[in-house]
């Protein structure tokens, strides 16, 4: 009955930028403006992710610039001091990294981005090499599922173990990611399963249900009191 989730491992980018521990700070600035990301991850070995190093990291440098000639007093008014200092990606670095596997499904990928607020993860392997990245926007991508696509499996998963024989069919349309699902069932009490089955599903941006009740049976006719009655 549950709608197939979808994994990091489908729209990572597998080519990643990274940079190692020994990597001067201006080249980790070259990197971000080449490759026009806002952090790369940080290896070392056989590509064992030890750090990831953001603009966020790099720009308490910035902020010491401009700094008063007592060296030790701006460093404390600094938000990172000890990172105002740092040449090389190693002192740069924020460790340990936030990482994701690639059988991760996009709900959690997107849960560890928001809980950590950053906009990519290095894609690491059971032993923390690096496989790929996924960004905010490699998220995103899940919503260009095409509407029919996504209304097929809703018809294939959802609604057939969820109300099966219904008085009159339930039909799946969806436009724009909206999914309206209309007709008539046997059990209202399913409705709210229904929503949360169908918003599940990858793609879907907004649930519409338009599922009644069976329609009440006729009460049988009573004879007319005092006449005749039918033979």
């Amino acid at each position: 009955m549950y709608a197939t989730a979808h994994h990091v491992c489908e729209v990572m980018t597998h080519a990643a930028v990274a940079v190692s521990r020994d990597t001067a700070f201006k080249e980790i600035v070259r990197t971000l403006e080449q490759w026009k990301v806002s952090a790369v991850p940080v290896l070392e070995g056989e590509g064992r992710v030890i750090g990831v190093v953001s603009e966020a990291d790099l720009l308490p440098k910035e902020e010491f610039r401009d700094g008063e000639p007592d060296r030790d007093e701006e460093l404390r008014r600094l938000s990172d001091p000890g990172k105002a200092g740092g040449v090389t990606a190693e002192e740069l670095m924020s460790t340990p990294a936030v990482t994701v596997h690639p059988d991760a499904t996009l709900a959690e990928a997107a849960a560890a981005m928001a809980r950590r607020h950053v906009k990519r993860l290095p894609v690491v392997n059971d032993q923390g090499l690096l496989e790929g990245i996924v960004s905010r926007s490699d998220l995103l991508k899940i919503f260009l599922r095409s509407d029919e696509e996504i209304a097929e499996e809703i018809r294939r998963d959802i609604v057939p173990p969820l109300f099966p024989a219904p008085p009159e069919p339930v039909e799946v349309t969806v436009a724009d990611g909206v999914v309206t699902l209309s007709g008539r069932v046997r059990d209202t009490s399913l409705l709210p399963v229904a929503a949360r089955l169908v918003r599940a599903v990858e793609g879907v941006v907004d649930v519409e249900l338009e599922l009644p009740g069976p329609l009440p049976r006729s009460a049988p006719q009573e004879p007319p009191r005092g006449g005749a009655r039918p033979v």
